[in-house]
């Protein structure tokens, strides 16, 4: 998922990080023609693909997978390419539009893809996958699209409550459970740890979708075609976040290096607890708070007053190019590069959440406690609307989000900004849909 870097392109977020970067698109005419091939090891040619992962401290391992597989496939080369993850959308649909440059594999960020396959941008792999049986359902979901398969998923995530074991225990209290004990325990942990913040509160899109769900909010209701961002379950949801703001115990940071201030204030001691994923464990382990793991605990995001929690689902898929001129070549390198084994030398190396559930049953899984402690939490993750036009939803989250958390003391700046979210939706990402 990979939020850091994003700007999000809303997110886009103009140099700021959020998965808005990733705007979606209007549905277009269907993805492409069915790839007819499966993973033999009788394939040749060479394969372009864009790694969109993290460049520091990413994609040195996938470098080191994509080695390995030049080593076992001598007929195949890999041209890999590492694309910036805040500009690879635009710049794969740019190239895929004027059927120039595009690559044969994409790292897809999970809201691309269905985005990406309504367009005819994506090669039909249902034949050439064939059994999905191992994938974990949520994960797989946002490779379909009416019936089909476009990609198969390479990473999962959902954002947890990270938190700095040392400086909580000074300040004698546990793990908060819900945003109103995080707020009573956010004046505990600043006064025990003078020149630090209890809580780092990240006002990007993305990071709002803990505390919507937390109270039952959700986007959109896709089935009926209705907005529900602004209902009065989701507006309890940002009221949460405001309300830690208020309170005075909390930074909060609704600048446009928001998701990379946060990270530095975790790292450097000048933050007790962020929300943030799996994708960032090799970072937050560089630093000397955090090397060895043991100082770095890993907790549910809280609950919000329905005692409901909910992490939203993030993560990455592999998808093909439909115009490709390699797609036996690329089906075999996608095929080999997702396996258990490599899924589970990610999860060694990164602390990546694998999607095949036999990846869970293998050593470097099962002896990971960071992943087994995620794996919990994407046990009651919630996951987003899989439409075409789903990377579209957080540019206007990225917008009236921080204008809310600048205005926290305004009684009705939740539902002010909830009400400005539904009305762009509505005038410009999902025209269809009804306000509701």
């Amino acid at each position: 998922m990979q939020i850091k870097r994003l700007g999000w392109l809303a997110l886009g977020l103009a140099g700021a990080v959020t998965l808005a970067a990733c705007g979606g698109g209007k549905s277009g005419t269907g993805g492409g023609a069915p790839a007819q091939t499966t993973a033999t090891g009788q394939a040749e040619g060479t394969v372009t693909f864009w790694d969109t992962s993290d460049a520091t401290n990413e994609a040195p391992s996938f470098k080191q997978l994509v080695a390995k597989f030049e080593a076992s496939h001598p007929k195949i080369k890999v041209n890999y390419v590492t694309v910036p993850f805040d500009q690879a959308q635009e710049k794969f649909r740019t190239a895929a539009q004027s059927n120039s440059g595009a690559p044969d594999v994409l790292r897809s960020e999970v809201a691309w893809t269905p985005d990406f396959a309504s367009l005819g941008y994506l090669a039909d792999l249902t034949s050439a996958v064939g059994d999905t049986s191992d994938f974990l359902p949520t994960p797989l979901s946002s490779n379909q699209l009416d019936g089909k398969v476009y990609g198969i998923p390479q990473v999962t995530d959902a954002p947890a409550l990270l938190y700095n074991k040392a400086m909580l225990t000074k300040a004698g209290v546990q793990p908060p459970t819900t945003w109103a004990e995080l707020q009573t325990a956010a004046a505990k942990i600043k006064s025990a740890n003078p020149g630090s913040d209890a809580y780092y509160l990240n006002a990007q899109g993305y990071f709002l979708l803990p505390f919507l769900y937390s109270e039952g909010g959700d986007l959109l209701n896709a089935a009926e075609k209705k907005i529900t961002v602004s209902s009065p379950d989701a507006v309890r949801g940002l009221q949460d976040a405001l309300d830690l703001v208020k309170a005075g115990s909390v930074k909060a940071d609704a600048t446009s290096d928001a998701y990379n201030n946060m990270m530095t204030a975790f790292k450097t001691g000048k933050a007790a607890m962020i929300t943030t994923g799996p994708w960032e464990l090799k970072n937050i382990k560089s630093s000397p708070l955090f090397t060895d793991g043991t100082n770095l605990g890993i907790a549910p995001t809280p609950a919000g007053s329905s005692g409901k929690r909910g992490s939203p689902v993030g993560g990455h898929n592999y998808v093909v190019y439909s115009k490709s001129a390699s797609t036996a070549a690329a089906v075999e390198f996608i095929t080999w590069m997702d396996s258990a084994e490599n899924q589970a030398f990610l999860a060694k190396q990164l602390g990546l959440l694998p999607t095949r559930k036999s990846a869970y049953d293998l050593p470097d899984v099962q002896a990971n406690p960071q992943v087994a402690a995620f794996k919990e939490i994407m046990a009651g993750a919630t996951a987003r609307p899989w439409i075409p036009e789903g990377g579209g939803l957080f540019a206007a989250l990225d917008a009236e989000y921080p204008k809310a958390v600048k205005n926290a003391k305004d009684a009705k700046a939740a539902q002010n900004a909830l009400d400005a979210v539904a009305r762009t939706w509505k005038s410009s990402v999902v025209t269809d849909y009804t306000i509701g």
